[in-house]
């Protein structure tokens, strides 16, 4: 016998389920608002009813026949995601950390998708959702809802302005100077910044990259070089300064390349905070004042250039893409080849592009540049970045649930993976060096972005820059060369340890490149490229 469905009207659950986004899935709004009201009761009180309010007529809004329904569901899943990833790493559900998820792999999708993050789901998502679509829905006539409804929106409405107006000047200046709060409003935020996303992609794919310095042409010391001249770029990934000991940090995290004449910069900053905005832009002309992902999109980048002038220029790729970066250029992906011997389920260590280089490298016959893109620190599944060799720091946390880990763990697992690229850089130069009467190379490495291990309430990255943490933008920057290098254009690595202290970002990565192939391009500034003030006069 099919049982009756049971009935509720079309305004009661348009409030339920108002309530259940004030009072169940925002307590990362709530608490950033408390925390950024402070002793301002009164204005906390004014905003926390007139936001509730807001939210009320918005949930009251779209109660329409046939409508309400796969409207209310999708909010509620979407509030429960972003609830869990904003309460859990203390991320913001912005349009670039939805272009970061977007670009994402299977494989990294897969880590975040724990035990708990399902069983969340299923409390905040799957069923209250079920029960908003089993219930049946009692609509009132249109013109009766109409009335009904503005009955109960405009109060709302009228309620709202009066608790603003009450309490303006305090919550006018708390909101100026707690921009973020609003960012966290769920579920209202992450549904406005997906639908901003998908607007600005459909546009963004009719983009098409202005040519630069297409005359580009190689300077007169490396046409004269006895040897091919090859750059290695090492796009790292998570890396943050912080845990390096090469920049003093406590735990030997670098045994390996401090044994390694290298230079460390000890001042270096990220363009962005997450991989689908650091990494276009630390390769491009554009400064980080200047970025955007549409500005980067319409110009070609410093391997274009390099590309222009006649180095072979080509991309390892063994994490989750080149972010258009390499589109115009030869690429490998390693993580679609799926070597056994490092990779699983196409997750691969860094180390299957060190088995790789040593073939590249004997099979150089002219100019080079090559990019390797790392999988680097990238979590949440810190251990699955190292192997047993590398793990030096434990206990480590070996799941990708930071709930099931200590922060000691947390940590330790962290530092291990700084330790796989501490020996994957080592062995990067340790092969140049060994080639050193057939090629003149240089090794430069940046990373992406930081990452925040549980400071402040944070763990992860992708905080909007503006609010981001230093665990999130300072970062490593490293360069070595080889002595046939530094005979041929003058630049020591002494006088570049001497600068160690000095300022730099992803600014200066586009200028340095090109220094260090001896590019000559109009685009090209001096006074951005780091080995600029460690050139003899002859160079």
């Amino acid at each position: 016998m099919k049982l009756p469905r049971p009935a509720i009207g079309s305004t009661t659950l348009s409030l339920l389920v108002a309530a259940w986004m004030i009072f169940v899935v925002n307590d990362a709004f709530w608490t950033r608002t408390v925390a950024a009201f402070g002793d301002h009761r009164q204005a906390l009180m004014a905003f926390a009813i007139g936001i509730s309010a807001l939210l009320t007529v918005l949930s009251i809004s779209v109660t329409l026949k046939y409508i309400s329904k796969p409207i209310f569901i999708i909010a509620l899943f979407s509030a429960a995601a972003a609830a869990w990833f904003m309460e859990k790493f203390g991320v913001i559900i912005d349009i670039d950390m939805i272009r970061n998820a977007a670009q994402t792999t299977s494989s990294e999708a897969g880590h975040l998708m724990t035990p708990a993050f399902f069983r969340h789901m299923t409390v905040y998502a799957v069923l209250p959702s079920l029960l908003v679509a089993l219930v049946r829905i009692r609509h009132r006539t249109f013109g009766a809802k109409l009335k009904w409804n503005t009955a109960l929106v405009v109060p709302l409405l009228l309620l709202t302005l009066v608790m603003t107006l009450w309490q303006y000047p305090a919550i006018a200046s708390t909101l100026r100077n707690n921009r973020i709060i609003i960012k966290t409003l769920n579920p209202v935020s992450p549904i406005f910044n997906a639908v901003k996303f998908a607007f600005v992609e459909d546009n963004n794919r009719k983009i098409v990259a202005q040519r630069l310095d297409t005359d580009a042409k190689p300077g007169p010391l490396i046409a004269k070089a006895d040897r091919p001249v090859v750059t290695i770029i090492v796009a790292g990934e998570t890396a943050r300064a912080q845990n390096f000991s090469l920049g003093g940090y406590p735990r030997k995290t670098n045994p390996e390349l401090e044994k390694r004449d290298i230079a460390y910069f000890n001042n270096a900053s990220s363009c962005g905070t997450a991989t689908a905005i650091s990494l276009p832009c630390m390769f491009s002309l554009l400064p980080r004042s200047g970025y955007s992902h549409e500005a980067g999109l319409a110009q070609e980048n410093v391997l274009d250039v390099l590309a222009h002038a006649g180095n072979k220029v080509t991309w390892w790729e063994n994490n989750t893409g080149h972010k258009g970066v390499a589109s115009r250029l030869p690429a490998r992906d390693f993580s679609a080849e799926n070597d056994p011997r490092f990779c699983i389920r196409h997750e691969c260590r860094d180390q299957v592009m060190i088995d790789a280089l040593g073939p590249w490298l004997d099979a150089v016959d002219g100019n080079a540049t090559l990019v390797l893109h790392q999988l680097g620190s990238h979590g949440p599944a810190y251990y699955a970045r190292y192997s047993e060799e590398e793990r030096l720091f434990r206990p480590d946390c070996r799941s990708a649930e930071f709930a099931a880990c200590t922060s000691e763990e947390i940590v330790n697992a962290y530092d291990n993976t700084i330790v796989a690229t501490d020996r994957m850089l080592a062995q990067i130069v340790d092969m140049l060096a060994a080639r050193s009467d057939r090629l003149a190379s240089a090794m430069i490495y940046m990373s992406d972005h930081g990452e925040s291990l549980g400071e402040k309430g944070l763990y992860l990255h992708g905080m909007p820059y503006m609010f981001a943490p230093s665990e999130q933008t300072r970062i490593p920057a490293i360069m070595w060369l080889s002595d046939s290098y530094s005979r041929i254009f003058g630049v020591t690595t002494a006088c570049l340890q001497g600068q160690a202290d000095e300022p730099i970002s992803h600014d200066n990565l586009f200028h340095t490149v090109l220094g260090l192939m001896d590019v000559k391009a109009a685009h090209y500034d001096a006074g951005l490229d780091i080995t600029t003030g460690c050139r003899t006069p002859s160079s």
